[in-house]
């Protein structure tokens, strides 16, 4: 029987309109056809997140582009009420869960180099883990395992880390006393702690900390010089960084930064970037050039079909979704899309979407909690495939 989804789970599935390309279809470049007049400025997307942003429902950035350009960019609220510093192109956001894309990348880069195989016992690369349990199902959230930070003796172990070697040794160990919910393989379930340990495995694999391979491999092979990950102190320091804020029982909106339960983000969430870097690393995966064409085949290939809310009594069904290796995937009109979205009660708002045949990616970040960005990427479906 299939696991429902978290909370945190339908952001992912629901926050970004995401897909992918079918496994062996080489990526089109779709250079025909202008612009819709819907998602050009001042168009249907600019007013409905202009709109949003004047009911204080958007606090963020927001960036769309076509083969690498511009189309629509827009920063709404503020990225540190406090010091009164406004969101704008070059603020950095924590990304919650769409970090596990870089994470996947990282475990495919190393399977593509012959340095791990996704059908392994995860036992091969790290002592003390069930046989049972592959690569695969870490990266598919078939594994059983679910989310380290519900672990008991968390909340106060990560209290008293306080360097990224601690953060990482000390949440596998964590993992490692625990046992998967179910057989691997036999249900999905949303698992921060399976990306926790993928990220284990880059580290065990390639030599170096999980922080510096995905920084080296991922982030500078990419170009993205603003991403990375941050330890809290650094992000209290740093005024381009944004504030995560949330309402209290009052309806007042409170700062969350002092809420993060770890001193810095792991291999499941919280590497900090800009929409112009997440949009370039969607662009690129989607192009595979972060990948050879195999192997981007087989990371954005659905996997498995994901949990399906019931619609409410007459709307409209849900499309399809499909659990890659890392993205979900959905077929958007006649072409695949893929994507992730990322949030958390603190206030973290996040989601990509990726239309490789058509070249638009459509990267939002926002700062303020449960901010509905499914309602902008439905809308921007729409206006890019007509339906």
């Amino acid at each position: 029987m299939t696991a429902l989804p978290t909370r945190r789970s339908v952001l992912g599935l629901l926050g970004a309109a995401p897909v992918v390309l079918a496994a062996g279809t080489a990526v089109a470049d779709d250079r025909s056809g202008a612009v819709p007049a819907g998602l050009r400025p001042g168009g249907e997307l600019d007013r409905h997140v202009a709109g949003m942003a004047a009911r204080d429902e958007f606090s963020g950035s927001l960036l769309l582009t076509r083969h690498g350009r511009t189309v629509l960019a827009r920063s709404y609220g503020q990225a540190d009420k406090r010091r009164g510093i406004p969101n704008g192109p070059d603020t950095t956001f924590p990304l919650a869960s769409v970090t596990k894309l870089f994470t996947a990348v990282a475990v495919a880069q190393l399977a593509e180099r012959g340095k791990l195989s996704f059908g392994a016992p995860i036992s091969t690369y790290l002592d003390g883990f069930p046989d049972t349990v592959t690569v695969h199902h870490l990266l598919t959230h078939t594994s059983g395992y679910g989310d380290f930070h519900e672990l008991p003796g968390y909340d106060d172990a990560a209290a008293g880390w306080t360097t990224r070697e601690q953060t990482m040794t000390g949440t596998t160990e964590l993992v490692r006393q625990t046992a998967p919910a179910f057989p691997p393989g036999a249900a999905w379930r949303y698992s921060n702690s399976g990306y926790h340990l993928l990220g284990a495995i880059v580290a065990a694999v390639s030599g170096q900390s999980y922080y510096d391979y995905v920084r080296q491999h991922v982030f500078d092979a990419a170009g993205m010089t603003r991403t990375g990950f941050r330890t809290r102190a650094e992000w209290e320091a740093d005024r381009t960084a944004a504030h995560p804020y949330h309402r209290d029982a009052s309806g007042a909106l409170t700062d969350g930064i002092t809420e993060f339960g770890t001193v810095v983000g792991t291999p499941a969430g919280d590497a900090f970037t800009t929409c112009a870097d997440l949009a370039l690393f969607g662009r690129l995966l989607g192009q595979e050039r972060l990948l050879g064409h195999a192997t981007t085949a087989l990371v954005l290939g659905g996997k498995l079909p994901m949990p399906v809310p019931q619609p409410p009594p007459g709307a409209a069904a849900a499309p399809a979704a499909f659990q890659c290796y890392g993205p979900v995937s959905r077929i958007a009109g006649e072409q695949w899309a893929f994507g992730l979205g990322g949030g958390n009660t603190y206030g973290i708002s996040t989601s990509i979407d990726v239309y490789p045949e058509a070249g638009w990616v459509l990267a939002v970040l926002g700062n303020y909690a449960n901010l509905d960005l499914q309602t902008i990427a439905v809308r921007t479906q729409k206006l890019i495939t007509g339906r």
